[in-house]
């Protein structure tokens, strides 16, 4: 019998019902109050946008006389505020204890924070914990940029017979100064994607931002990126929360943000469109193989790209295109001899360069766009 892999995981149409993108989870950082927490929860129920309510029970913090969270004290109002809205609703676990509090009271999902992902042990003994169940898992990346943790921590719940899982991005511990609380490094998720097309990847804009000015910025990417779904935390009185309020927002602001959102399309059925980008990409070929002199034309096309992209609601990320690039160009290189990890460092910031100048491409026109 064959050990499981993450390509077992179960794409989100296969288990989500409904079709809506993005999957939407919000709700406060902390559960504070029964009553901070049903009103925060009717309210984003209200916007009809929202698809779960998420709550922090307990709450993981680096020193020790900070709010730690209401812990089990708020499970019953989790559940009322299920009840009122018809929300499922989820809460992060980190220790065997926690799952087994969830899972006595039919939480609909679980989440693993960054910290708890971090440490292979503590993640097991949650996996363990969750053995002969079908919950689905949020698996969120570790702090550090480390993609191979990321991974091993979904292993670790796709071998305890868990299938439905979320991979949530919410950027990377680091210490150079920086707009972000978190660096987003989205190279880390793009890779994850590439590597595991059919394993649901989310984003976690709060976490990364850690202020709510960037928000929109954030959330517009993950989807440009074609991210299916987002964690997002709305809080009714944000500036009174008792942990993360920088970056919560009201139910009310997040229903303007989302209405703002452009959701694209991986794929269209426009032959005129189709005709244009493979014309584009042939174009794109030619220039790889004559790198070192037309590396400004290629990058002149790919923001050509881009605008075709933008303007016919395409997502910038196309994992198959890049598998695909990965294939010829290594090929190619082997035969004329050059070393493979170079081409491959090569391949990877070309790649990275594109998606900055589509998504630089993409960020004018939608400034033009609101000055017009």
């Amino acid at each position: 019998m064959s050990t499981p892999t993450i390509h077992d995981i179960l794409p989100l149409s296969s288990w989500w019902p409904g079709t809506a993108k993005p999957l939407l989870i919000c709700g406060p950082c902390s559960v504070e109050t029964e009553e901070q927490l049903t009103a925060t929860a009717q309210q984003l129920a209200a916007t009809g946008k929202v698809q779960v309510l998420r709550g922090g029970l307990w709450k993981p913090r680096t020193r020790p006389d900070t709010f730690e969270g209401v812990g089990a004290t708020g499970i019953p109002w989790m559940l009322k505020a299920r009840e009122l809205t018809g929300l499922p609703i989820t809460t992060e676990v980190a220790t065997a204890e926690h799952v087994e509090l969830c899972l006595k009271n039919n939480f609909d999902m679980l989440w693993v924070g960054a910290r708890t992902v971090a440490n292979p042990f503590s993640v097991q003994e949650i996996a363990d914990a969750l053995r002969g169940t079908d919950i689905p898992v949020i698996v969120k990346n570790p702090i550090n940029a480390d993609l191979q943790l990321w991974i091993g921590a979904m292993e670790r719940f796709q071998r305890a017979g868990i299938n439905k899982i979320i991979a949530l991005h919410r950027g990377f511990s680091h210490n150079a100064k920086s707009i972000y609380r978190n660096q987003p490094m989205w190279e880390l998720p793009i890779a994850l994607k590439t590597q595991f097309p059919s394993l649901p990847v989310f984003c976690d804009p709060s976490h990364i931002c850690g202020q709510r000015d960037l928000l929109q910025a954030v959330a517009q990417k993950a989807l440009d990126l074609g991210m299916e779904g987002l964690m997002l935390e709305s809080h009714i009185t944000p500036d009174e929360a008792w942990s993360d309020a920088k970056q919560q927002i009201t139910p009310a602001r997040l229903n303007e943000l989302i209405e703002a959102l452009h959701v694209r399309t991986a794929t269209t059925n426009d032959i005129l469109f189709s005709n244009e980008l493979q014309a584009l990409r042939a174009s794109i070929d030619k220039i790889d193989e004559e790198i070192i002199q037309l590396i400004s034309s290629r990058m002149q096309l790919s923001a050509e790209v881009g605008r075709y992209k933008k303007k016919h609601n395409i997502t910038i990320l196309q994992v198959e295109r890049w598998k695909e690039i990965m294939d010829t160009r290594s090929m190619l290189a082997a035969n004329l001899g050059l070393s493979a990890d170079f081409i491959t460092k090569y391949l990877e910031q070309i790649h990275k360069e594109s998606i900055r100048t589509q998504t630089r491409v993409m960020n004018e026109t939608s400034a033009k766009s609101k000055t017009l």
